[in-house]
């Protein structure tokens, strides 16, 4: 019989996973190509041989998901397999409909049919969406499993940008890793807290390759998750995040809804910032989908290192990219700080835009007044840097969770904001791990 033509759409993450596990040495499959969406500069490339095993000596080729009609008519595909995260069920079914009318199959692949199985136990932490505070909370249940003398090592969801092939297995314990892998500003977000708090990270490309390093140094793996994906292992524990100001996404983004109909813990973060009534209809939608879950309620209060700074001063707020990006925050950490420690002005940072980041404001329009932290390769983050200090201000607010000056030299004062996860009321996360542990 012949092979099933395959083209997977992804955005350089689940979509090479998907690969690895499910197509990669399966001859009923001939994955095409790839498209590549979210992330400049991934398609014109090609997924490594090094890493597409025997079945492809070439590697594969990875298009812009623009050219997806092409591919599907001129490759005479047979199946388009979506894999990536934190788009509306709207959005997905808009695609699926466009691929269906060329004739093709359009298919979301079950969770578990991706998920490895670890050695170890497993406590997955992911979210409905982007920006709702998996970081904080990955970091709060390490500290408390250390605190029981427990090794724990963090897996972190790929954000393979450079070199593929280079890529494939990181370990991250020091400051001088994020440099030896030419971490991109986007990998350093994620990595660079870990690494304050003493936790070593993995990340990479072979999460099969990944998982199998990490287990020789833990007592229990963390999967720390990306956007709002799915675990790419079979956990022991499954922990999501949902965000009250943004309430309802949970039922309509995909796979955070998917993450919510299987979770054993949500937490509901936030709750300091958004109304009661947000909240209680974030717990009745939790409710309709998932009875079983213990809902923890929490608050990530933030903390600024010169708040004097601040008062009565023009401020460029400078926040976490992906999460104003395809996350569609209005505004993050940096605008509450700024707002509440005085900022006479917010700057809007758009006439200073250079280059990349001019285009990330045109394609993301509803960012306003304020400055997405992107830095997708080396170019661009020269392309923040010159923004950053063309734009008129007094003071830059920096909520991006790395030292931003580690990275790009600013030229005006700079105040950080930190936060950090803290339950309300009970029952808490240490209650549901100190079940977990015996």
């Amino acid at each position: 019989m012949p092979k099933e033509r395959i083209v997977i759409m992804g955005a350089a993450g689940r979509d090479f996973h998907n690969f690895n596990v499910y197509y990669r040495n399966n001859e009923y499959f001939q994955v095409v190509a790839f498209t590549a969406t979210q992330i400049p500069n991934i398609h014109g490339r090609k997924y490594p041989k090094e890493l597409t095993g025997a079945l492809y000596p070439e590697g594969i080729p990875i298009y812009h998901e623009e050219e997806l009609g092409t591919l599907v008519k001129e490759e005479n595909i047979d199946t388009v397999v979506f894999s990536y995260s934190d788009v509306s069920h709207d959005n997905i079914m808009r695609k699926a409909a466009f691929v269906n009318s060329l004739g093709a199959n359009f298919l979301l692949l079950g969770v578990e049919k991706t998920m490895i199985k670890s050695t170890k136990p497993v406590i997955s932490i992911c979210a409905v969406r982007t920006g709702c505070g998996k970081s904080q909370t990955t970091r709060k249940v390490i500290k408390y499993l250390k605190e029981q003398g427990k090794r724990v090592v963090a897996i972190r969801h790929p954000m393979p940008y450079g070199d593929l092939a280079k890529q494939a297995v990181q370990r991250f314990a020091r400051y001088e890793d994020l440099d030896i892998h030419e971490c991109t500003i986007e990998e350093r977000e994620e990595y660079e807290p870990h690494i304050n708090a003493g936790i070593v990270v993995y990340a990479g490309v072979d999460y099969e390759k990944i998982l199998r390093q990490a287990e020789k140094e833990a007592d229990i793996i963390i999967w720390d998750g990306g956007n709002n994906d799915t675990s790419f292992y079979k956990s022991d524990l499954e922990i999501v995040v949902a965000d009250p100001l943004r309430v309802g996404d949970e039922m309509s983004y995909y796979p955070g809804h998917t993450n919510l109909c299987r979770a054993d813990v949500v937490v509901i973060n936030k709750i300091d910032s958004a109304s009661l009534e947000e909240i209680d209809e974030l717990r009745r939608n939790i409710h309709s989908v998932n009875t079983k879950a213990v809902v923890i309620d929490a608050a990530s209060p933030l903390t600024v290192d010169y708040p004097g700074l601040i008062r009565d001063k023009s401020v460029l707020v400078i926040e976490d990219g992906p999460t104003l990006t395809h996350g569609e925050s209005l505004f993050g950490a940096g605008v509450v700080a700024a707002e509440k420690y005085g900022a006479a002005e917010l700057v809007d940072p758009k006439p200073y835009a250079v280059r990349s980041i001019a285009d990330t404001f045109e394609k993301y329009s509803h960012i306003q007044n304020l400055l997405p932290a992107m830095g997708y390769g080396k170019e661009q983050v020269k392309d923040l840097e010159e923004t950053i200090n063309n734009t008129v201000c007094d003071v830059v607010v920096s909520a991006t969770p790395i030292n931003l000056k580690r990275v790009v030299n600013i030229n005006k004062k700079m105040v950080t904001v930190n936060y950090e996860l803290e339950e309300i009321g009970y029952p808490k996360l240490a209650d549901v791990l100190k079940d977990f542990i015996k």
